[in-house]
């Protein structure tokens, strides 16, 4: 992966002497959201996996287990099922991964609206624990980058972009790209600013802010 965002970084870095934003917005928006989206579902799975290994087990880890096989065959609607039947009559902390994982698989299958509400209706459950609230929150936001507006995005994380969040990272991400996205470069490079100048920033994801820094200092808009 972090040779995979190396070379990207190399390939957006040469259309800078372009100088034109929409253009490699057009061009390589949709990969940045890609690569960082699944840096957060891959979030999402930890926290989930170790919420699930604290859990004790019963029935409802078979049928989750049998959800997931579904999932992995790609039989969508049959796992959506399984999934939402453990919603309803699950144990424990099954109930709460079945809402996650059915998230997942209507963002995977194109359904955005949905799976969007989905997430953002976990993020609010006080009944969840945090740091799977946080998570479904970073997911959201991502759905967001692309049909929402910069608030929305706002909205769901920019509450996670603050020193002691282990999320701030990601949150950070978000906003930048939101805002890059909608035009508001120096609202852009403040979000990027913060991950650059965080020693604690993931690689991939401070290499990417960095990018975009670049972008936004060789187009002279903020």
């Amino acid at each position: 992966m972090a040779n995979q965002d190396d070379s990207f970084i190399r390939e957006v870095n040469e259309e800078l002497r372009s100088d034109q934003m929409k253009a490699i917005w057009t061009r390589f928006g949709g990969v940045i959201i890609g690569v960082a989206a699944l840096i957060v579902l891959g979030t999402v799975g930890k926290v989930g996996y170790d919420y699930w290994q604290e859990s004790s087990s019963s029935q409802s880890g078979d049928a989750f287990l049998v959800a997931l096989d579904l999932a992995k065959e790609n039989r969508s609607e049959e796992a959506l099922g399984a999934l939402t039947k453990l919603e309803q009559e699950g144990y424990g902390s099954y109930p709460v991964l079945a809402r996650l994982r059915a998230a997942t698989l209507k963002a995977q299958k194109g359904e955005t609206e949905a799976a969007f509400a989905a997430f953002s209706e976990i993020g609010k459950d006080n009944r969840i624990p945090a740091a799977l609230r946080d998570a479904a929150r970073l997911r959201a936001a991502y759905l967001l980058i692309d049909t929402g507006t910069y608030d929305q995005v706002s909205a769901e994380v920019e509450q996670l972009a603050v020193p002691q969040n282990a999320m701030r990272h990601s949150a950070r991400e978000a906003l930048g790209l939101a805002a890059f996205k909608a035009g508001d470069y120096a609202k852009a490079k403040g979000w990027f600013q913060q991950i650059a100048d965080d020693t604690e920033s993931p690689r991939g994801v401070a290499n990417r802010a960095q990018m975009l820094l670049d972008v936004i200092a060789a187009s002279g808009k903020a």
